[in-house]
């Protein structure tokens, strides 16, 4: 079975809505590997490393006072954004993409590597009068137009003719005025239908660029996922099996980019299929709103993470809602799924997963990915005391492995002290940042307020404590804090 999903453009830190797809596509990929073999499974997900938006960042911490060159800036970024990205969805417990089970950079590409590739692909898309260059697109004289021309390449734009494909828009159903509407690229006047779109432009010499046939340049949004998913899954095939079996990405993604990916590859490999499947998650809210800037609650993964919501917490919000359905992701959401989790952790501690995942479970990932159903059933083997059982079908979902289990830890503890007669020693059995901190404190506190009889300074910080979500246990032979539902590290850092 061979897989791909588009993947980032590295510019930035991944926000939620980029983490969907990563989710989705994770949970398909470990259902297929269960039924298939880890041997018999492609999975190739994509890093868009040459970019506008790249560039832009660039061009901005230059003039921010950043050293280095322009391209040497872009190197920087796009490396630093790649480490972010990794980290990020390791937190989520995703999969790294594979080759046959083999995990490796040729599953995780990145397009500046398949330039020649791409040259390759626009050169027989020209020959085959699918694609045109135009010289100097700025002037816009109707001579100035190269159209199938292979002796006149010059520094210039080449673009892809949608008038040759008669079934462009057959994916996403668009009618011409919704594509040139809708369409990401300019609509110019150089283009000779609007809808047509850039497969390779000229570069200054700042920027990054390669030598073509047409002068150096960089290529288009679009080419980049045709040349390498025919390279890694279809590249030595016949013709007439020029095809893999799914691909994915998020629902802004069917139009244009899957749509023009569509276009390039079925006429460079006629007689293919190019995608046998297509899947398109929805797209994400936040507490029944767009995630924008603008409205405040545009927030990365790593944002979450940093204010204490734990990974594998994301992971089960985002795989509570049919990947085909738009997502709310709000705060109750969160917290009832962190206390899920910690219930069903504290079923499994210590247990061996069963041999195989219960049917319910899998059944409902065969029915078009239906992970709702798959926690719904996850929940019955919980309610049944079946420990194995929840262990083993959760792992279908990427859930309750000990590999993002790190946040389910042990109640930080203080000990009465044998040389005290009241009080109590700061001795730690788990150490765990801030409340490891804050713990010493409330045992001061504490110890102050059995001399003086006043509690009220230590009332006040445990009132603190439970508005972040800690829990306080307070016992005569000991002390006890503890991470509850909606734990907030954030809230926690002014009592520092």
């Amino acid at each position: 079975v061979r897989m791909y999903v588009c993947g980032p453009t590295v510019y930035d830190r991944a926000h939620l809505g980029n983490a969907r797809p990563v989710v989705v596509f994770d949970v398909l990929y470990r259902l297929l590997r269960h039924v298939y073999g880890e041997g018999h499974v492609t999975y190739v997900r994509n890093f868009t490393d040459v970019d506008d938006k790249i560039n832009a960042e660039a061009l901005r911490r230059q003039q921010a006072g950043a050293a280095g060159s322009l391209e040497a800036l872009i190197r920087e970024r796009t490396e630093e954004t790649i480490g972010w990205y990794h980290a990020d969805m390791d937190a989520l417990g995703a999969l790294r993409p594979s080759i046959k089970g083999v995990v490796s950079d040729k599953a995780a590409p990145r397009a500046t590597d398949y330039i020649a590739p791409m040259v390759a692909m626009i050169e027989d898309l020209i020959a085959k009068r699918h694609a045109y260059v135009v010289r100097d697109p700025s002037n816009n004289p109707p001579a100035e137009y190269v159209m199938f021309d292979r002796s006149s390449y010059d520094q210039g734009h080449a673009l892809f003719s949608v008038d040759s494909y008669d079934k462009y828009g057959a994916l996403s159903g668009r009618s011409v005025e919704d594509m040139i509407a809708g369409a990401r690229a300019e609509v110019a006047p150089h283009k000779r239908n609007p809808a047509d779109f850039v497969l390779w432009k000229p570069s200054s010499m700042e920027l990054p660029g390669w030598s073509s046939p047409w002068g150096r340049g960089r290529p288009g949004w679009h080419i980049e996922c045709s040349a390498m998913a025919d390279e890694l899954l279809m590249k030595g095939l016949p013709e007439d099996q020029r095809s893999f079996d799914i691909h994915g990405g998020g629902m802004d993604l069917q139009f244009p980019h899957h749509e023009n990916e569509i276009a390039q590859s079925m006429c460079a490999h006629p007689r293919g299929e190019f995608a046998r499947y297509w899947m398109h998650n929805e797209m994400l809210q936040v507490e029944g709103k767009k995630m924008s800037k603008s409205l405040g609650n545009f927030f990365t993964v790593r944002d979450l993470l940093d204010q204490g919501v734990p990974g594998e917490v994301i992971r089960l919000v985002l795989l509570g809602t049919h990947y085909s359905k738009p997502m709310d992701w709000t705060k109750e959401k969160a917290e009832q799924a962190e206390a899920t989790l910690r219930k069903w952790r504290a079923l499994v501690a210590g247990i061996e997963p069963a041999p195989t995942a219960a049917p319910s479970v899998t059944d409902a990932l065969a029915d078009d990915l239906n992970t709702a159903g798959a926690i719904a059933a996850l929940h019955a083997l919980a309610g049944e005391g079946d420990a194995a059982g929840l262990k083993a079908a959760a792992g279908l979902l990427g859930l309750l492995g000990d590999d993002i289990g790190g946040w389910v830890l042990p109640p930080i503890r203080v000990q009465a002290s044998n040389q005290l007669e009241i009080g109590f020693s700061a001795t730690a059995t788990v150490s765990d940042g801030i409340l490891d901190v804050l713990l010493s404190r409330m045992v001061h506190l504490r110890n102050e307020a059995m001399i003086a009889k006043d509690f009220s300074h230590l009332d006040d910080l445990k009132a603190h404590l439970t508005a972040a979500g800690v829990e306080v246990r307070m016992s005569k032979s000991g002390m006890e804090l503890l991470r509850g539902v909606g734990f907030d590290v954030a809230k926690l850092e002014v009592l520092r």
